[in-house]
């Protein structure tokens, strides 16, 4: 039986699960949002990012993790967040949702202001441990999803891809959009080999992703 290249996490054992349980039954809170690096809070914890294009579902899933309704919120208007917007998730961890990228609507300088932020954050923020690029199951990467994760390979930051939506899409399409974003990440050597399948709404994976996070160091 040949393995498959990036394989799905699987659902958590017991013991992994309660850890990443525990941790996200700890108090979320939002800190601040951040639009230049001298506006970032302290680097006192361990901090994870999430990076995904406009109305990829990134509000949704953070929320999803917390158990907090409306932690984050979803902008009505795609690239309208031009912040980095911190969140304590108890007193270890930072969770970072970064701005919504592959927005055609927001003005040229706007978005090479975001970008060159976005470049020395993840370059220079020493805290960080993981990036976790989000990818619509519906659609698979797309050219805009594939300059993020050059960005993460060049900026040497390890990222994880989580597919969102996944109750959105039959399972034949899902394999076929799989194999597509499998194909996408053996192009990046920053990419963690294992892909975590989610749905916000529906609670799936939520689990994996939460043990995941819990077990950074």
């Amino acid at each position: 039986m040949t393995t498959l290249p990036f394989p799905v996490v699987p659902e958590p054992d017991e013991f992994s699960a309660e850890t990443g349980r525990k941790l996200f039954a700890g108090q979320s809170e939002f800190v601040k949002g951040v639009v230049a690096m001298s506006g970032l809070p302290p680097a006192d914890r361990i901090e994870v990012c999430f990076a995904g294009r406009s109305n990829v579902g990134k509000s949704s899933l953070i929320n999803a993790l917390t158990g907090t309704k409306g932690l984050a919120r979803a902008s009505n208007t795609p690239g309208r967040t031009q912040e980095i917007n911190y969140f304590t998730q108890g007193p270890d961890l930072y969770l970072v949702d970064l701005p919504g990228y592959g927005y055609a609507n927001a003005p040229l300088k706007i978005v090479e202001k975001w970008q060159k932020l976005l470049k020395q954050y993840l370059s220079g923020r020493q805290t960080l441990r993981r990036a976790f690029v989000l990818i619509d199951a519906r659609h698979g990467v797309k050219a805009v999803d594939d300059e993020i994760m050059k960005l993460l390979d060049t900026s040497a930051v390890t990222f994880q891809c989580v597919l969102t939506k996944a109750d959105k899409v039959k399972a034949a399409e899902r394999n076929k959009v799989l194999s597509q974003v499998r194909a996408a990440l053996s192009k990046h050597p920053a990419a963690y080999p294992e892909i975590v399948l989610t749905s916000s709404e529906k609670g799936d994976g939520i689990a994996a992703l939460r043990s995941i996070i819990a077990h950074l160091e």
